[in-house]
């Protein structure tokens, strides 16, 4: 009796610790109005929703966690956007969970990537039921995440209308984007161009270290052009808002070289020269219209 005690007290202890331990929402973000909604069949295939309270269908906040895309939550949604002051503006939100890289796909970032556009895709199938406008969505994120809706940004729509899934018929376009710290690009030559100390990126292609990356360069070329957010920018993209917490500096190492400012710097040039319009902001950097995620959300959602 005594070790079947000792047993269950120990089990006790564990589940209230691992309880405890759970990854959590910051204590001011309201309790979700619908949790752990199934969008896919993965068990990370999961998303929760905030109804904005209003009359008339309201814009989507979607947000994609960071932890490139091989870790991390969507509980980590403060770090990316304001929750409090996207409702308040009436902007419902979405948070998502996605599959990380993964050897089941090729290449392995097509798993985050085409998870965030079916989420993106289900969330415009429940429009109806949760009062939303799915005309106006627009994405927010974080390093890998912010990686993710810039791709989504400049991609062509997913959408296959003779799908025999609902969901596939809708779309997967953004209105806008607001993201920071942002990858973006996927191509090994122009991050070591912009950036000689670059390191990040081979295992969106399952290569590492990185010199493999680059040296692979030429026979991933199809992959890059597919999945890297620089190669597919066009002049019929929607506007995105950049966010860096340091001053870029081209053709030097960098101190953070994974989240360096050089790639919002070198994607501004690019989105300017093909006519799409592009906001990016760091602390000590020119006077922008904006200066946070949230703030760049609300005013293009709105309109």
């Amino acid at each position: 009796m005594k070790i079947a005690h000792i047993a269950i007290i120990c089990f006790l202890t564990q589940f209230a610790f691992s309880k405890s331990n759970a990854v959590q929402y910051t204590p001011e973000i309201p309790k979700p109005t619908y949790s752990e909604v199934r969008y896919g069949k993965h068990d990370r295939n999961v998303l929760d929703f905030w109804k904005a309270k209003s009359n008339r269908p309201t814009p989507v906040a979607f947000v994609i966690h960071g932890g490139g895309w091989k870790g991390g939550s969507k509980e980590r949604l403060s770090r990316f956007a304001d929750a409090n002051a996207l409702l308040k503006a009436e902007i419902s939100v979405v948070a998502i969970n996605y599959r990380y890289v993964t050897d089941d796909e090729s290449p392995p970032v097509k798993a985050p990537l085409h998870d965030a556009a079916r989420a993106l895709q289900f969330i415009r199938s429940k429009a109806k039921e949760w009062n939303i406008d799915k005309t106006r969505i627009g994405a927010a994120g974080g390093s890998a995440g912010a990686c993710s809706s810039l791709w989504l940004a400049f991609h062509d729509d997913l959408a296959n209308p003779k799908s025999k899934d609902p969901v596939l018929r809708e779309s997967s376009r953004l209105q806008c984007a607001a993201v920071t710290g942002a990858q973006t690009t996927l191509d090994p030559k122009q991050m070591k161009e912009w950036t000689p100390n670059s390191k990040y990126g081979g295992h969106a292609f399952g290569m590492h270290p990185f010199d493999k990356f680059l040296e692979s360069r030429k026979k991933i070329l199809p992959w890059i052009k597919e999945y890297s957010p620089y190669a597919n920018v066009s002049s019929d993209d929607p506007p995105v808002f950049l966010e860096y917490k340091t001053p870029p500096a081209i053709g030097q190492a960098q101190r953070d070289p994974t989240h360096t400012s050089n790639f919002g710097l070198k994607l501004l040039e690019h989105c300017l020269a093909k006519g799409v319009h592009c906001e990016l902001y760091y602390p000590t950097g020119p006077k922008t219209v904006h200066h946070n995620t949230t703030s760049f959300l609300i005013t293009h959602l709105k309109k």
